[in-house]
């Protein structure tokens, strides 16, 4: 099922993601770009629940979903990296969790298998990113908002940055076992 409603959502998220860097980096229209980036992280929830509650689960959704979260994330950090909102070293962090998690998937690649099912946990260290983000973005556009708004953004951006690494150790242990039962049954 390609063309479903869910997926529409999706592909509009992934259109989303030149709009906001066009509008963070390009126009310095923050508080624009802090609407699209509510929307996308909003619609992320909204696309998987749809697809279950309206039987439209499929495979390209469950392979465009992630990849949206991925560009997302991506874009945002390198993009606030950009405009200083946040340091150098959280993005890092997130961006060393990507890499590491890509070459298990070459490696999974490799001996047959595609992605890892998406952990429960992963979709909650991707949820409380992409409440992170809006939260800088409105404490650095909309000055009388910081005294609330920068601290919630920062506990967010952190404790993402935690579950996010402890969504990619699950990964890895699922990848290992796997890589070790293809061995076992070699």
């Amino acid at each position: 099922m390609l063309l479903t409603l869910p997926n529409a959502i999706t592909a509009l998220r992934l259109l989303g993601v030149p709009l906001f860097l066009y509008l963070l980096l390009g126009a310095e229209q923050d508080l624009a770009a802090l609407a699209v980036l509510v929307v996308g992280g909003s619609t992320d929830w909204l696309d998987g629940w749809l697809a279950r509650r309206l039987g439209q689960v499929s495979r390209i959704g469950e392979l465009l979903d992630p990849v949206a979260d991925r560009l997302y994330i991506l874009a945002t950090l390198l993009a606030f990296t950009a405009r200083e909102i946040v340091p150098w070293p959280l993005t890092a962090a997130l961006l060393a969790r990507e890499l590491v998690l890509l070459v298990a998937l070459a490696r999974l690649r490799r001996v047959g298998y595609g992605p890892l099912p998406v952990h429960y946990l992963g979709k909650t260290a991707t949820f409380v990113l992409l409440a992170a983000f809006p939260a800088l973005l409105l404490a650095g556009a909309v000055p009388a908002t910081a005294g609330w708004a920068d601290p919630l953004g920062w506990a967010l951006a952190w404790w993402g940055l935690v579950l996010y690494w402890a969504a990619g150790v699950l990964y890895l242990a699922q990848a290992a076992r796997l890589l070790r039962g293809l061995g076992a049954r070699a």
